[in-house]
């Protein structure tokens, strides 16, 4: 992990805020581990500038409170939700995971205001691109 930690991932104002315990279990590190490795890192690599995480790991309790999906890949420290700072800077980022090929889903949220991505540990990543 040379660009992100688990502590970045893991960090969240909200569950500060809320007194809510965010730290991940021996399986969800591992699974952040995975996406710093093979997401993360190599995208930062490639970019060439900072990139910041807007939210990582998210505690079931937290990602209640944030109102995430039920399903969400953040519990199981699969998915981050990431900016280079701006839009035009953003649709870098997803170009580049995008060309990239190793991802199990990329997300352009609300025009590029930030991207979600996501990386299966065990495997069968489906590739899917959404625009929402």
């Amino acid at each position: 992990m040379k660009y992100f930690t688990i502590y970045e991932l893991c960090f969240s104002n909200n569950a500060k805020t809320n007194v809510i315990n965010n730290t991940p279990s021996a399986s969800v590190k591992q699974n952040l581990e995975t996406l710093i490795e093979n997401v993360l890192d190599p995208l930062r690599e490639k970019y060439g500038n900072p990139i910041t995480v807007n939210s990582g790991y998210r505690s079931p309790e937290l990602n209640k409170i944030l109102k995430g999906a039920v399903n969400s890949q953040h519990i199981k420290g699969e998915a981050a939700d990431i900016t280079a700072g701006n839009k035009e800077e953003n649709k870098k980022l997803f170009e580049l995971i995008k060309q990239s090929g190793i991802y199990d889903q990329l997300i352009d949220e609300s025009n590029y205001s930030w991207i979600h991505v996501s990386y299966k540990n065990n495997g069968g990543n489906r590739m899917e691109i959404v625009h929402l």
